[in-house]
This record gives structure tokens, C-alpha cells and sequence, in this order.
């Protein structure tokens, strides 16, 4: 996977587009709207001691007391995080550190409404497998395209949501795959995704393949493997796939999107089952929305974009 150095250019890879789930308005009205809906479904990851919490920087309870501990994975992809000139270790293709990036700008403006600015705001490296899994961690909150569900809300505590996302297939440009414009016409290829994702049961439950899915442990061999011909699509989030093709696969083109599942899906911050930060967390990207901060940082980091065609039944 080559290193990306143009950051301007990797602004505009990726796609706020106007089928996300919930409503992919940059709006702050329609992001108040998603993010209401969100809110119940999330209801579960938080504990009922936390709504009493006092958000302030006093008495947060961080891993290190005075410092908010963010995580993220690595490599840290663009559009979500941008690369630093120098290089900063141990961080690949983005910098979590230098405050760029869709995902990058969420987390600082979340630490400063939490009240951590400069030297108080540290960053850690977190596979995404291990973010997500049971047992305590070593961040204080963690933002790598975690996307809500359920069954993850059962073992991580997940925030309100902080960007409505939809999945896409991308495959080679020459391949029969990328004629496809229907669900049911996708059945019969193979597919592969990043094991233990949204993408993954894309696949599994919204195309349910004649053939099983090939998993990898991370997003940089599923490229390779549909550069390699080894899967004939890969199904990753919108953004994600405009960032492969301009920036990992030459060859390859977005297919399409899938329409909105029912309730919509979003990001969310990840921490600590039970945190008492949960629902600081809440409140700091509430004022994110309220103000129209994250409609901005959303318009600017992920470009609106009408190249990626919805897929019909």
C-alpha cells in the first residue's frame, strides 16, 4: 500500500453522499435528526450512573488522570486521518497526532469540549479487533469507522452516532462485477471483506453470496486480494472506497452503494463498557452538532459526491 502525500487531494476522495443512512445532508438539522435516532438505539451501551456524570475536566475519570487517551488503528486511513511531513511513529498513511482528517478533527473537537487541549490529549495504537472486543483498554475513547450494531454494543460502550455511512462494492474496472447495477446480480461473484465489520455482513445478510466470503484481518490485504484477482469485489464503507480507488487501486471503480438498512448505521466512539466518560462523550458531540461544527468538519473532510450509484433490488 503506497503512502498518500497530497492531504488536499485526499480531502476529496471520499463521499457524504445523499443516500447514507438516516439522511447524508451536511445539514446540522438533518444531522440532529440522525443522530436522535441513533441515540435510542445506543441506549444500551451506556450505564444509568453515567447520565449523572459531571462533564467537567476535574472530575472526568481518565486512564491517566488530567490526559484523555484516544486510540485509533494503524495504518490510520484517509480521508479520516492525514498523513504528516515528516512521517510521525508509528502512525502509517495518516497521523492521528497533527489534528487533520475527518476522524482526526472529530476526536481533537471532542477533547476540547471535554476540556483536553495541546499536551493533555494523548494517542495511542489499538487494532480495530481489540477496540472493539470485551476487557478493559488502554484508551479513553477510540474513533476507527466503528460502526454501531448491537451484538458490539454488548461488550464496548458506543457513543451517539457522529457520521450516517453506507456500504459500498468496489472491483476492478474491466470486470463483468462492474457492470453489475442490482443487488440479486451480485450474488454468484466473490466477495471479501475486513474480518469482524459492517462491510462483512454486508455480504453475509444483504447479498448472501452463492460463494463464502473471504475475510482478512485488515483492509490493505482485502486490496490486495481484489488487485490480485483473488476476490472479484471488496465491500467497504463509502468514503473507504472512494480513498482505495484513487489512492490503492488504480484499476478499480466503486460499483455501487447499498441503499439505508432499516435504522440506519453510524460511527460511533468506542469505550469502556460501563465508562464513566459515555455519556460526556454524549453530550461533547452533541454540542458538535448543535453548533454545526460536524456539518462543517463533515463538508469539508468528506466532499459530497454523486459518483456512486445506489444498487436496485
Amino acid at each position: 500500500m503506497r503512502t498518500v502525500t497530497g492531504v488536499s487531494a485526499l480531502a476529496l476522495v471520499a463521499v457524504f453522499a445523499a443516500a447514507c443512512s438516516g439522511g447524508a445532508s451536511p445539514s446540522a438539522g438533518s444531522s440532529a435528526a440522525a443522530s436522535a435516532a441513533a441515540s435510542e438505539s445506543a441506549a444500551a451501551s451506556v450505564a444509568p450512573s453515567q447520565a449523572a456524570a459531571a462533564c467537567t475536566f476535574d472530575s472526568l475519570q481518565t486512564k491517566t488522570k488530567g490526559t484523555l487517551t484516544i486510540g485509533a488503528d494503524n495504518p490510520a486511513y484517509p480521508p479520516y486521518y492525514q498523513p504528516s511531513d515528516p512521517k510521525t511513529d508509528p502512525w502509517e498513511l495518516g497521523d492521528p497526532t497533527n489534528r487533520q482528517g475527518f476522524e482526526g478533527r472529530v476526536a481533537w473537537s471532542i477533547a476540547r469540549n471535554l476540556g483536553f487541549v495541546g499536551d493533555t490529549v494523548t494517542w495511542v495504537v489499538a487494532p480495530f479487533n481489540n477496540a472493539i472486543g470485551p476487557g478493559e483498554k488502554d484508551f479513553d475513547i477510540y474513533l476507527s469507522q466503528v460502526s454501531y450494531s448491537d451484538e458490539r454494543a454488548q461488550a464496548v460502550d458506543l457513543s451517539d452516532g457522529y457520521y450516517d455511512v453506507a456500504q459500498a462494492v468496489v472491483a476492478a474496472k474491466d470486470s463483468k462485477l462492474s457492470k453489475v447495477t442490482t443487488i440479486s446480480g451480485l450474488k454468484d461473484f466473490q466477495f471479501g471483506a475486513q474480518v469482524g465489520t459492517t462491510s462483512l455482513t454486508t455480504i453475509t445478510d444483504v447479498i448472501a453470496p452463492s460463494k463464502e466470503a473471504k475475510v482478512y484481518d485488515t483492509n490493505d490485504l482485502a486490496v490486495e486480494a481484489l488487485k490480485n484477482g483473488q476476490i472479484d469485489g471488496l465491500v467497504v464503507d463509502l468514503p473507504t472506497a472512494f480513498y482505495v480507488t484513487a489512492a490503492q487501486f488504480d484499476g478499480g471503480v466503486i460499483v455501487g452503494q447499498f441503499p439505508p438498512k432499516e435504522g440506519g448505521e453510524h460511527f460511533s466512539v468506542v469505550l469502556d463498557k460501563g465508562s464513566p466518560l459515555t455519556a460526556c462523550v454524549n453530550t461533547a458531540i452533541g454540542q458538535l452538532r448543535d453548533s454545526g461544527e460536524l456539518a462543517r468538519i463533515t463538508q469539508e473532510e468528506l466532499s459530497d459526491n454523486a459518483g456512486a450509484p445506489v444498487f436496485q433490488p
